[in-house]
């Protein structure tokens, strides 16, 4: 029974405290005058009575009635019933306080009359609302309407009415006024009761509002409510936590809060606050709290407050299921024929309806909880704990952000402590959850099912609630209808105080005379409901992988080790999964006997492997329970070290996150306590019952039934036998406790405490800090991994690693036994035990670390020894390390077949190459050799990484390393590496990678010693060279001494930025005068005959021998020139004054003097002036290249030659001097020269009609050509440009068109007026600068070469490639080579001059070259064009490549290799035009930044020539290191045919026009291509050595029979090598049979040579029958591609289409086929069986092959689909067969044709 009401209150204005516009209340009464001692009297009513402040009203206002709530100091609320009334004041007291506040106007604002408000408070612990209301309100009515009641009687009545709290009863009350009310109390306490407030929530804010307020509570926000009426305010607040049954709000709870106090709001804690719409403003710069307005409907969530929602098919479902209770008719609103009735309940009944389907909502979150309750103490008093990460786990929910942060809030913790006793009085909520699971579960899907089981609850609520809805029969008096407004009111009389006391007095002595009222509590077992299971589904789906577990683990224990290595990949694999894992540990339990499982080392190698791997999936909760399972185990298995040293498992898996989480510990131990407290009752019980009973008893019983059943005797228990079962508990807790202590110190304290791994970025450090995140032991590892390198751990003494272990387990210790009861004396023990349990274990730890390092260690692979090169030395000895797979997916095994990666192997570091060599991990690849190296010069980027080996589990580190000829190299260091080795690693890779100087590289200091080599300080070590370049540089200087010669510095002009390197180089430079006219000084007369060597030599560059190909000028011995030549060979720069990067002899015009080059190349970027490169043997067209102008040049170089001003500035007269210059240019021309071509459009027409081109392709790819439009206009005059960009046959050249096209960057040419009267033309065309070239190849490389396996659909290969922009670049670079090419072949000389004119200049410059001139497409004409173009003119290859650590932060850019790659796309398109082979460009693009030649090194000819590296002295050509890549390709050559392309076929002066666009460019297999077994083939010494070894290995395994069949791994093997093309087949049984012979065998080219000439004369006899087998066509088509032109019968026209003989579809070259000796198709299709013409699909010319390499002819060719073969109509009568030349179509013939080769009839 409890009071009604504790405290009645009358609580009125404070007239004297009236101060400024607020005034106070004060308590005039409050009865009864002393406090219960159960229930002190709350504080600050008179604050609550009047929550927007105590005010004065001009007019008397209705009285009001709301109920606040207070809360205590002990969280119990007090429910305050507030009625106010307005009274008038009395006129004597507003006089005096308008004395107070006197103003000078005031009298007149004065009301006459003022009303002050006067509140009666009922203070109650019960929240009978209405009830109290009736009573304050009769109250009011018996004072107002002045009933002849005392008022004291009432009060005293009020006071001392007891009624139940709950049972569901009936008390009827009355106050003695003629007045009776029923009570009626709920049956259930804790049902809350909510009337309809939850159904007026609903209405004011609708479902998702409120949705989003329910989990903002349940996930601790702060929630504030407004409205302007104070009791809606109550009633939400009540709602919200009606909703929120079963959890209790345990926050801040305020529904109605006083103005005064709204500083309130911005506290830290949650809240549920409700404030006056008053008050709105004031709520406005609340940053993170919800605010719902009732008034206006709406809820307010901050930006920065992030509200978890329910889990989607719960909230789905919960929405469903709130509409279908507010709006029934939702459902039928679209039925033709709707039910009559579908209105929605009353509001009672919805009310109880929206709160069951939130309890069914709960029903569905919990269920399953009390199967993870851990029971710690059963007596005294039950102790619970929840096992949080168990039913995560089993729920499968571990990643629901909503369920983590409710489970960890403070409601949960007070529904655990409630609700966790097992034996207790049971309410709906434990019903639903313990009995209803499974209907829940039926009705997920079935919406009608579900809303009968709302009802079904809505009505047990309803019921609670009134449980005797008949009974209504109040009687309570209301005042008279407008009674308040009465014009006199007497006031609220004084009460006496004696009258009500005594009333209070005389209940409580009736109260003790009368006798207990004991209500029988029905407490009971709470049920469980069905326990939480594990997926079936992923059982099943896994049999095979624990099939796979369980078979390792028998093969382990029965010793079949080898048959277990083979299952361990395997099973390592399937340990991914979670049912492998626990099935892992219930099979490891099998195998220990007592606690305890001795084995071998290799049997404990293997378990410790397999344990490791399935903890490092676990997260640091072990939601799944496996790290608990495996915890008994780790300290079970272990193997003898020696006398008495045994080493357990434990030592071995602690590096796992979960070993460090406090909680994991937390949940262990109150599991283990819970088994040993349920197995000291089972014992209690056993000794009672006899042993076929007690059986049965043990299987049923778990925690919470036994300890049910002990709270259940706990009463009838003497008060020993309850002492004794404390003590059992408490000692059984005491020793759990212990036993954790020794466990947690076995898994914290590493085995080598001088370092400890694990107090680095994990938790033991600070407990605190564990959060629910989700961190994968990966990143925990890495984290951990770092102690070496960070100097706190260094020298750490082990005491660190015990202090900060003891601290963890005393704090560890603290939590459990407070939580679960120990004595204090037992705590006290414990605190000393532990610091000796750490030190003892250290101890033994210490013994077991020595033991451990004296074991013969795991047989590892041996490591192999890489071949070297001669004079490659090792720079380290190899390191152990994994290589890891990286991105590409044929080495991991992805595309099928074994891995081949992981490797495991040494790591070697050479003064040339990185090299790794091992074997792979996969035991089913084991005897495979896997190769992996690349140059250290190439090396690009270097980073750190942690791996996770997926052997061994440990995190280690390592490095991945890139290398610009496409390699990457993921290597993780093994265990036995110190990390300081690795540092030294890295060192001296960077050493080597960046020397000081040019000299450091491997080119200059192979041979020397490897030391040396690293701590070369830019030493020079070749003093023969030196003193060449000294003699040189003498000369020069005693050369020019007959000259003007001023010694002074030579002072560059502003514009010119000299690049490091240079301005290293300019200590002595000389500067010649301007006055002298150089073209008096011959070269005979300028360089005295001791110098004539030197000058020799220079003439003996390539450069001069292609200039004298090219007929652009000679240097005989007496140096005399004809002078009617157009163009001579100039000397002003031999000795690289008048531009540093030019080579010494230049071809400029005959009529220009070397003084006006000196001052025209001022005027360029680093002074590169145009000079000739190339003519055009037809058109004698000439070919110029430059810098790009100087700003200041540009101005005076277009202004017109007609006005110069008088006094013309220096500006000016060079400007003339360019122009000079340029019409020297011109003039050179044969057409210019022809007066008549002028004007007249016929000289150029025929001019270009008569030039001969070839087409990649005659099929158009249909777009457009994007050359720029205006200048497309001004080059060609063209109407339409072909789709393809072929020329179109319509004027290709306007008729007025210019001699010389100067090809200018845009950006430069800005502004740039046109001259008419010139006979040049700008074009300005948008290039890319190198930075662009840079940033593009990174991409290019992270594409073809990426580092992790590509999971994301937006970094495929493709799209990669496409972000890359290579392909774009490409397709730049050849788009303006063929344009140079079209115009230079229509007889327009071109001036390219772009940038500082070393780049893309050079780019263009030798496409151009290598299109328009067969001869640049052999051997010896390419390696000129590279010599003359990109050596002689200076490409920054040094710079470019960042070759020395001067150019470090350069940075790579290949311009270069991009040169080369648009070489491969022109290659590829004509594949019959080029001497050398696909083989030979890989070879120089690995070349070129291998550093292994000189070739490539230094920037520029006059650096070449400093270091004396030019001129090699003819001595050392003897030695046997080969200096250049060309001597070395040209030895290679005449060794082996792999650099020479077979398909050769030129014709005589053919000028390639290939496609650029991007459709028709494939990615260059050097990018991707790669060869595990070896490595890469460009160091062709190390590849042959192989090769012989491997040889000589086979041949004594001739005996056994050997399959003829091999594999070829497309990323392990050299496809080349292991399938060669039929010709190099050929060639190479040919030598064998030689040798075997005896013979001496002939050179390769010899044979070849011979070959071509017999077929030469055969052809000319062959009968046109007979055909043969043709030796073009191999077996390997990779870089042999033939083109055939077919000709369809599809119109009257033949259209030509491709049919290349190339499996990828490439556009190639297609021979034009003529019309004219076409035989009719009837005649043909007359010779054919079949007479279904829709058969015959294709027909048409093909170019065929007869016999042995005959030229190819035109023949006749049907396609017939059915029988998938080609027929020829010629040689029908023959019958013969010929399976020799496969019709492997292009685009149109692939669908029908079948694949390669078909019978040819």
């Amino acid at each position: 029974m409890a009071r009604l009401a504790d405290y009645f209150v009358v609580v009125g204005y404070d007239l004297d405290k009236r101060g400024g516009s607020d005034g106070q209340g004060r308590i005039l009464q409050r009865f009864p005058e002393k406090d219960w001692e159960d229930n002190p009297f709350p504080q600050g009513i008179e604050l609550f009575c009047q929550p927007s402040g105590w005010q004065l009203v001009p007019e008397r206002l209705p009285p009001s009635y709301f109920v606040a709530v207070l809360t205590d100091i002990n969280s119990e609320r007090h429910y305050c019933a507030c009625f106010t009334f307005w009274e008038e004041v009395d006129s004597t007291q507003v006089g005096l306080l308008d004395e107070v506040d006197e103003d000078d106007d005031s009298g007149s604002a004065q009301p006459e009359q003022l009303f002050a408000p006067r509140s009666l408070v009922l203070v109650s612990r019960l929240d009978h609302s209405e009830v109290f209301r009736n009573c304050l309100g009769l109250i009011y009515t018996v004072h107002i309407d002045g009933v002849n009641v005392p008022l004291e009687t009432l009060i005293g009545n009020l006071l001392t009415c007891l009624i139940p709290i709950a049972g569901g009863s009936q008390r009827t009350i009355t106050l003695g006024a003629g007045d009776r009310q029923v009570i009626q109390t709920p049956i259930s306490d804790s049902l809350p009761v909510s009337s309809c407030s939850v159904a007026v929530l609903f209405r004011q804010l609708g479902i998702i509002n409120v949705l989003y307020l329910f989990c903002a509570a349940l996930t601790e926000h702060k929630i504030l409510f407004l409205s302007s009426s104070y009791q809606r305010l109550s009633d939400a607040c009540r709602a919200l936590l009606a909703i929120m049954f079963p959890l209790k709000y345990s926050f801040t709870y305020v529904p109605i809060l006083p103005g005064k106090l709204l500083e309130v709001l911005s506290t830290p804690t949650p809240f549920i606050i409700g404030v006056n719409s008053f008050f709105r403003s004031e709520t406005q710069e609340l940053l993170d709290v919800v605010i719902a307005d009732l008034d206006g409907g709406t809820v307010t969530i901050p930006e920065c407050v992030h509200i978890s929602l329910l889990p989607d098919p719960l909230l789905h479902q919960t929405q469903t299921a709130l509409s279908m209770v507010l709006d029934p008719e939702l459902e039928v609103a679209d039925h033709a024929f709707p039910p009559a009735s579908t209105q929605p309940s009353t509001l009672k009944i919805q009310d109880k309806e929206i709160r069951a389907v939130f309890l069914l909502l709960f029903a569905h979150l919990f269920r399953g909880y009390r199967w993870c309750l851990h029971i710690i103490r059963i007596h005294p008093e039950p102790v619970i704990r929840f096992h949080k990460a168990a039913f995560l786990g089993k729920r499968a929910l571990s990643e629901d952000d909503f369920l983590m942060k409710v489970l960890d809030g403070m409601a949960f913790a007070g529904f655990v402590s409630e609700r966790g006793p097992p034996y207790r009085p049971i309410d709906l909520f434990d019903e639903l959850v313990g009995n209803e699971v499974e209907r829940i579960r039926l009705e997920e899907g079935d919406n009608h099912k579900m809303m009968n089981h709302v009802k079904e609850l809505a009505e047990q609520l309803f019921k609670n609630e009134n449980p005797y809805p008949a009974v209504a029969m109040h009687k309570v008096q209301r005042p008279k209808e407008s009674s308040h407004l009465q014009s006199r009111h007497t006031s609220f009389p004084h009460l006496d105080e004696v009258t009500v006391q005594l009333f209070i007095d005389h209940a409580a002595a009736k109260q003790k005379t009368a006798p207990p009222i004991v209500k029988a509590e029905m407490k009971r077992m709470v049920p469980s409901g069905p326990p939480l299971g594990g997926n079936g589904s992923v059982l099943a789906n896994s049999a095979r992988r624990l099939e796979v577990v369980r078979n390792c683990i028998t093969y382990i224990f029965e010793n079949k080790m080898l048959e277990a290595k083979k299952l361990m990949p395997a099973v390592l694999r399937a340990l991914k999964g979670r049912a492998a894992r626990l099935c892992l540990t219930q099979e490891l339990n099998l195998h220990v006997l007592q606690n305890r499982a001795v084995l071998d080392d290799q049997q404990f190698d293997y378990v410790v492997r397999m344990m490791n791997c399935t903890l490092q999936d676990c997260s640091h909760m072990d939601e799944h329970g496996i790290a608990a399972a495996l915890l008994p185990l780790v300290t079970a298995f272990c193997r003898k070290l020696g006398a008495g040293i045994t080493q357990f498992a434990y030592s071995c898996v602690q590096e796992h996150m979960v070993w460090t989480n406090m909680q994991f510990w937390e949940a262990m131990f109150y599991s283990d306590v819970q088994n040993h407290i349920r197995a000291l009752y089972l014992e209690v019980s056993e000794n009672e019952q006899p042993s076929s009973v007690r059986n049965a008893r043990v299987q049923e019983h778990g925690a919470l039934e036994i300890a049910s059943e002990q709270r259940r005797l706990w009463p009838t228990l003497s008060k020993d036998k309850q002492q004794e079962l404390v003590q059992k508990e408490e000692s059984t807790v005491f020793s759990q406790a212990i036993h954790y202590a020794n466990r947690m110190s076995y898994l914290l304290l590493p085995l080598d405490t001088s370092k400890n791994r694990l107090l680095r970025g994990s938790a033991l450090g600070d407990v605190e800090s564990v959060s629910n995140s989700y961190v994968t032991n990966s990143i925990a590892g890495s984290m951990a991994e770092s102690y070496d390198t960070e100097s706190g751990f260094e020298d750490a003494e082990s005491s660190d690693v015990a202090n900060s272990v003891v601290r963890f387990i005393n704090r560890f210790v603290d939590k459990v036994c407070n939580e679960s009861g120990v004595t204090n004396e037992h705590l006290k023990a414990l605190h000393a035990m532990i610091p000796d349990i750490v030190q003892m274990h250290i101890e033994t730890l210490d013994a077991v670390h020595r033991e451990s390092k004296r074991l013969p260690p795991i047989q590892k692979p041996k490591l192999l020894r890489p071949t070297l090169l001669l004079g490659e030395e090792l720079m380290m000895e190899g390191m152990r390390v994994h290589l890891m797979p990286d991105g590409r997916e044929e080495t991991s095994g992805a595309l099928g077949g074994p891995p081949l990666l992981p490797a495991e192997g040494a790591i070697f570091l050479t003064t040339y190459r990185l090299i790794f060599k091992g074997t792979p991990i996969d035991p089913l690849v084991g005897e495979q050799v896997v190769t992996r190296s690349f140059p250290v010069a190439s090396l690009i980027k270097e980073k750190k990484i942690s791996v996770n080996l997926p052997m061994d589990q440990f995190i280690q580190e390592g490095l991945q390393l890139r290398s610009s000829t496409f390699q990457l190299m993921k290597i993780a260091f093994d265990e036995e590496v110190a990390s300081d080795l690795a540092e030294l690693f890295r060192k001296h890779m960077h050493k080597l990678r960046y020397p000081q100087h040019v000299h450091g590289t491997f080119a200059f200091t192979v041979g020397q010693s490897a030391k040396m080599a690293v701590e070369q300080k830019g030493k020079d070590k070749n003093p023969s060279l030196k003193t060449l370049s000294k003699n040189l540089v003498k000369s020069a200087k005693k050369t020019i001494g007959r000259q003007y010669v001023t010694r002074k510095k030579y002072t560059p002009p502003t514009w010119e930025q000299r690049s490091s390197l240079q301005s290293e180089m300019d200590e002595d430079e000389i500067s010649v005068s301007e006055e002298v006219d150089q073209t008096s000084l011959t070269l005979s007369s300028t360089i005295k005959s001791s110098d004539r060597q030197t000058m020799s030599s220079v003439v003996e560059r390539a450069c001069c021998r292609d200039y004298q190909r090219l007929g652009l000028g000679t240097l005989s011995n007496s140096l005399t020139r004809s002078k009617n030549e157009p163009f001579r060979i100039s000397t002003v720069n031999r000795m690289y004054t008048v531009c540093r990067s030019y080579p010494g002899l230049l071809i400029v015009p005959q009529s220009i003097p070397d003084s006006t080059i000196q001052r025209i190349s001022r005027c360029y970027r680093q002074s590169r002036f145009p000079v000739v490169c190339w003519r055009s043997s037809r058109t004698k067209a000439v070919l110029l290249r430059s810098g790009g102008l100087h700003g200041k040049g540009v101005v005076g170089f277009f202004k017109s030659p007609n006005a110069p001003s008088a006094g013309s500035s220096q500006a000016d007269s060079t400007s003339l001097e360019q122009e000079k210059y340029l019409q020297a240019v011109v003039s050179s021309m044969p057409s210019y020269s022809d007066t008549g071509a002028r004007n007249t459009l016929s000289g150029f027409t025929s001019a270009h009609m008569s030039s001969s081109g070839k087409w990649g392709s005659i099929r158009g790819t249909g777009r457009l050509s994007t050359y720029n439009a205006d200048v497309g206009n001004r080059l060609s005059g063209k109407e339409s440009p072909q789709a393809n960009g072929g020329p179109s046959e319509t004027h290709f050249l306007r008729p007025q068109r210019a001699y010389l096209y100067i090809i200018g960057d845009k950006s430069q040419l800005k502004g740039a007026k046109q001259d008419s009267f010139q006979q040049w033309e700008v074009v300005p065309i948008e290039v890319f600068d190198v930075r662009q070239v840079k940033a593009s190849f990174k991409k290019l490389m992270k594409a073809c070469m990426p580092s992790s396996v590509v999971v994301d659909p937006d970094t495929t290969f493709y799209r990669c490639l496409q972000e890359s922009e290579w392909m774009c670049l490409l397709h730049k670079v050849l788009q303006v080579s063929v344009l140079v090419v079209e115009l230079l072949d229509s007889g327009s000389s071109i001036m390219v001059s772009l940038e500082d004119g070393w780049d893309i200049t050079t780019q263009v410059v030798s496409l151009v070259q290598l299109l328009s001139d067969p001869y640049y497409r052999t051997f010896d004409g390419f390696r000129l064009l590279v010599e003359k173009e990109w050596l002689s003119f200076g490409h920054r290859f040094s710079h470019r490549g960042a070759q020395t650590l001067a150019s470090q932060n350069s940075g790579f850019t290949p311009v270069f290799l991009q040169f080369l790659d648009c070489v491969h796309q022109i290659h590829l398109q004509f594949p019959m035009e080029f001497e050398f082979s696909q083989y030979y460009l890989k070879f120089l693009a690995y070349h070129y930044v291998s550093n292994r030649f000189r070739t490539f090194l230094l920037d520029s000819d006059y650096e070449r020539i400093e270091l004396g590296v030019m001129y090699e002295e003819k001595g050392e050509k003897k030695s046997q290191q080969v200096k250049s890549v060309w001597d070395y390709i040209d030895r290679l050559n005449k060794k082996t045919p792999i650099f020479f392309n077979f398909m050769f076929a030129p014709e005589d002066g053919e000028v390639l026009k290939p496609y650029s666009y991007i459709s028709n460019l494939k990615v260059w297999d050097f990018y991707t291509e790669e060869t595990l077994s070896e490595g890469p083939s460009y160091d062709w010494e190390l590849v042959q050595g192989k090769q012989e070894q491997t040889e000589e290995g086979d041949r004594p395994d001739t005996a056994a029979p050997t399959s003829q069949r091999r594999i070829v791994w497309p990323c392990y093997d050299r496809r080349s090598k292991v399938v060669p093309d039929a010709i190099t087949k050929l060639l190479q049984e040919l030598q064998g049979l030689e040798m075997e012979l005896g013979q001496v065998s002939e050179k390769w080219k010899d044979t070849w040579d011979k070959i071509k000439a017999t077929q030469r004369s055969e052809s000319k006899l062959e009968s046109r029958g007979s055909l043969s087998s043709s030796l073009l066509m191999s077996s390997n088509l990779s870089h042999h591609r033939r083109t055939q032109g077919v000709y369809l019968k599809d119109s009257m026209v033949g259209s030509a289409i491709n049919l290349s003989l190339d499996s990828e579809g490439s556009s190639s070259s297609a021979p034009t086929g003529g019309m004219s000796g076409r035989p009719s198709t009837s005649t043909l299709y007359s010779q054919f069986q079949s007479t279904e013409s829709e058969n015959r699909s294709f027909e048409g010319i093909l170019y065929k092959k007869g016999a042995l390499l005959k030229p190819w002819k035109q023949r006749w060719f049907v396609l017939d689909k059915t029988k998938h073969q080609v027929c020829t109509g010629e040689v029908l009568g023959e019958g013969t067969h010929n399976r020799g030349t496969a019709a492997h179509p292009g685009r149109p013939l692939a669908e029908d044709s079948g694949k390669g080769t078909g019978p040819m009839v």
